[in-house]
């Protein structure tokens, strides 16, 4: 109960949130954005999680569905533990401009208060600052996103790390490089982690943006990078682009892209998190 009310001290709000990141990225003051949503709750707690064509499994919970193949996942707490222990030393990292963006306690029906303070217990006292909404990018801020941050982001040379199906042609993005991720990237392509490091080592990157679009792989290479060469900014920014990008899950999956895109008015298009 201690812990819980000294987080209260720290309050903070879906837009002004925004604002603080958005502030960076216009002043060109490199940070490191790393989202850890309801998929890495699952596997920050060593509970299975499944995304396959035609179901899925999430700790204790399982259905069916439409996961395209640049969705499927797969992380088996019995032999993949080494992925969750990265997992944990990413969102336990504390560093200047390292934010860390937490499941958000506004959809019950995902993760909600127990996943919030699941994530705040392990994070600990003392980096109330660097911690922020992993949903900041979508749902309510989108638009903002869309019209205000995208814009500036492609003013900067771009890495982009992303599935190998992505199509960046319809985005006009000053791409220097690209690294490509596969299926269950999440365990099979860690090889990236080491992999992009030293690419940014051998070629003096500086002063560039890194969008990720890998899911829990995003979370191991931008603790690992920012680490190591914090004059770059990382952003983790998920299925924000997908729409853009040739891909087709977003249409079943991505219920704030249903909203936004395909007009299909729901509860995520205009949530707005909020934090305990």
């Amino acid at each position: 109960m201690q812990q819980e009310k000294s987080q209260n001290k720290s309050a903070k709000t879906f837009s002004s949130e925004f604002d603080k990141l958005f502030q960076k990225l216009k002043d060109n003051e490199p940070f490191a954005f790393s989202r850890f949503s309801d998929g890495e709750v699952y596997i920050l707690k060593g509970e299975k999680l499944v995304l396959a064509p035609d179901h899925y499994i999430t700790g204790e919970r399982s259905g069916g569905g439409v996961y395209t193949k640049e969705e499927h996942k797969s992380f088996d707490p019995e032999k993949d533990s080494f992925f969750q222990e990265k997992l944990i030393e990413a969102l336990q990292h504390r560093q200047h401009n390292y934010f860390k963006g937490l499941t958000g306690v506004a959809d019950e029906d995902i993760a909600g208060k127990d996943a919030f303070q699941f994530q705040l217990d392990l994070c600990g006292e003392g980096d109330e600052d660097h911690l922020t909404f992993s949903n900041l990018f979508i749902n309510n801020n989108y638009p903002r996103f869309m019209q205000e941050m995208l814009p500036v982001i492609c003013e900067k040379e771009i890495v982009v790390i992303a599935n190998e199906a992505v199509n960046l042609d319809e985005l006009p993005l000053k791409v220097i490089k690209r690294f490509n991720v596969g299926s269950n990237c999440i365990i099979n392509d860690y090889h990236l982690v080491e992999e992009i490091k030293n690419w940014i080592a051998s070629n003096h990157i500086d002063d560039t943006i890194f969008l990720f679009s890998a899911s829990t792989l995003s979370n191991y290479i931008i603790h690992e990078c920012f680490k190591e060469h914090s004059n770059n900014t990382y952003l983790d920014i998920g299925s924000c682009l997908n729409p853009w990008m040739g891909l087709e899950g977003w249409k079943h999956s991505r219920a704030y892209l249903q909203h936004w895109i395909l007009k299909m008015p729901n509860k995520y298009g205009t949530q707005v998190d909020t934090w305990i």
